[in-house]
């Protein structure tokens, strides 16, 4: 096996790589670590045989002229071996149809000729770790009501150059819903998530497009930026909103073009990726204020996901909680995770949760460090009877209806002035009128 340094332990789906070809194998795993796998290289069939039911690969690609055994040998002791054999391809310098037919015919997934071609190989490594990934229970994983939502990620999946933008509050599962469409369609492939708003201005384009050794004081070594890591999984723009003009001119070429340069270097490289963004911020008023371009954010808005506050989804809260407390419990060995007693329920279902999920889960894993008993108390959450949180949700409905019809009077009931004026999308604005009651025709 190759004395090469293991890759970091954040890779995904184990490839084992069998290549007697030094050069060739060396090469292979470099270029399948930088697509995002973890790749163990064998030398030989012998420490294949030894090591292939060490670990749970994902797929085995071998080559088939080896100096102590054939590849077809090799290939009909793993089958008698490995009950649950992963997906092969086979890789040869000396094709032979007679032989690619037997192969195919024993199971085998694929038969490829050197020279490689790279993104065929790629594309169809791809294609059998997501057509062999385990299967879960998507509604098992995902709240009641975001189900819906999530359940049209699918229809994304033949659609890889289409940017999917993530609005909502601060706190309500944006990159939550970027996970699950990392999960859905790129399980076996890297998911990066870079915080925009927490980019240095200095260190901004070179973390998302890297740089070569040299491009700048200080840059010692060749750095993979963000669009690199990420190869053919997802790369995640948090907080779009706060990306200075200047790097948002630079993602449009990339969108556009699928391509991209590091710093100081003149190679273009391809975007073989998926890309989602989140805000919490009126980018249409951001347009108009000339903070955000234009035409990234047509190029943004294609697909769009909007994620519901938690108080305008209380079927979620109670479910969330749940899952809180039984992750609480496994993470510090827990054996019987609390419960939520009647008195903490309701004052849960009354409460507004400006901090959203977030502060759902803060609050969750504060209690469960004090909780003493068997169960969760409103005192524990910090949500007591004595300052009930209809009390905080009524206040709060007053000052937005009292806020929202002063500007539908100022305007005359024109929407998307009105919209435009409270910061808010046209649609947003309708549901809120029609939550609390406002008729614009009564104004």
């Amino acid at each position: 096996m190759s004395n090469m340094p293991q890759p970091p332990a954040a890779l995904i789906a184990l490839i084992a790589l069998i290549e007697d070809d030094p050069i060739v194998g060396e090469s292979l795993q470099e270029r399948l670590q930088l697509e995002g796998y973890d790749c163990d290289w064998f030398s030989d069939a012998e420490a294949a045989l030894l090591g292939l039911d060490k670990k749970a690969y994902r797929l085995i690609l071998s080559d088939i002229r080896m100096p102590d055994m054939s590849g077809e040998e090799l290939y009909a002791a793993l089958q008698q071996r490995l009950p649950d054999l992963p997906p092969v391809v086979f890789i040869t310098g000396f094709g032979n149809i007679e032989q690619a037919v037997r192969l195919l015919r024993n199971g085998a997934a694929d038969y490829l000729t050197k020279p490689l071609d790279l993104p065929t190989l790629l594309t169809r490594i791809r294609e059998l770790l997501a057509q062999n990934a385990p299967r879960r229970d998507a509604d098992r994983d995902v709240a009641p009501g975001m189900r819906p939502l999530f359940q049209q990620i699918p229809r994304l999946a033949p659609h890889q150059d289409i940017v999917v933008l993530i609005q909502g509050e601060s706190g309500a599962g944006k990159e939550v819903l970027a996970r699950h469409i990392h999960d859905a369609l790129t399980p076996d492939a890297p998911f990066v998530a870079i915080n925009c708003a927490a980019l240095p201005d200095h260190l901004a384009a070179s973390e998302l497009f890297g740089h070569v050794k040299g491009a700048f004081t200080g840059a010692a070594h060749r750095h993979a930026g963000a669009f690199e890591r990420a190869g053919g999984g997802v790369l995640f723009l948090d907080e779009i909103g706060d990306m200075p003009l200047d790097l948002q001119a630079q993602l449009l070429r990339v969108i556009q073009e699928r391509s991209y340069q590091r710093l100081g270097g003149e190679r273009d490289l391809r975007f073989e990726g998926r890309m989602a963004c989140a805000t919490h911020r009126d980018l249409q008023q951001m347009v108009r204020d000339g903070a955000f371009r234009e035409d990234l954010y047509y190029r943004l808005n294609v697909v769009q996901f909007e994620i519901p506050p938690l108080r305008e989804r209380p079927a979620d809260i109670l479910w969330l909680a749940e899952q809180f407390i039984k992750a609480n419990a496994s993470r510090v060995g827990r054996e019987n995770p609390p419960s939520i007693d009647k008195r903490a329920r309701e004052a849960m279902l009354a409460y507004d949760w400006p901090g959203n999920v977030r502060e759902l889960k803060n609050l969750i894993d504060r209690a469960c460090i004090f909780c003493e008993g068997e169960a969760l108390s409103p005192e524990l959450l910090g949500i007591t009877p004595a300052s009930p949180a209809t009390g905080l949700k009524s206040t709060r409905n007053e000052a937005e209806r009292e806020g929202i019809t002063k500007a539908l009077r100022l305007h005359q009931g024109h929407i998307q002035k009105t919209a435009d004026a409270l910061g808010i999308s046209r649609k947003t604005l309708w549901d809120k009128m029609k939550k609390l009651g406002i008729d614009k025709e009564a104004l």
